[in-house]
């Protein structure tokens, strides 16, 4: 995941996974990481293109922790934005990689963020992080 910080628009994850023109490809992009390491072939990771889909799959199989975890490399974390006037809405909107923990704060790995992979960090528990994905490598 890491060799892929900088890359623009992502191309080659949304057409990997089939789509012919870009989407909102953060989903897409931690899906072709699984599948470079070939955790989707082993059931370890799901192949999925939106955020609900990727946790409901973690959680159906009670592989799913709160925000209130210190999280470990590899997780998958999901992230409910806050809309303005809203808030939370309950349902995942962006996806992406545990990298590290390092001073209370979670270093991540995203596709799509401002449409660029890039690497990001934010306080554990913080506010707009749903939970995390626990695979069983």
């Amino acid at each position: 995941a890491k060799q892929q910080v900088g890359n623009v628009g992502g191309y080659p994850y949304w057409s990997w996974y089939g789509f012919h023109g870009r989407v909102e490809w953060c989903a897409c992009f931690v899906s072709w990481c699984a599948n470079e390491c070939g955790y989707i072939d082993t059931g370890i990771i799901p192949k999925y293109a939106g955020c609900v889909q990727g946790s409901n799959w973690f959680k159906e199989r009670g592989q799913w922790a709160d925000k209130s975890i210190t999280p470990e490399p590899g997780m998958i974390i999901f992230f409910d934005w806050n809309e303005e006037g809203v808030g939370q809405d309950g349902e995942t909107d962006h996806t992406g990689i545990v990298e590290r923990v390092e001073n209370g704060r979670v270093y991540t790995v995203e596709g799509n963020s401002g449409d660029t992979c890039r690497e990001k960090s934010n306080p554990i528990g913080y506010f707009e992080i749903y939970g995390y994905g626990c695979p069983a490598y």
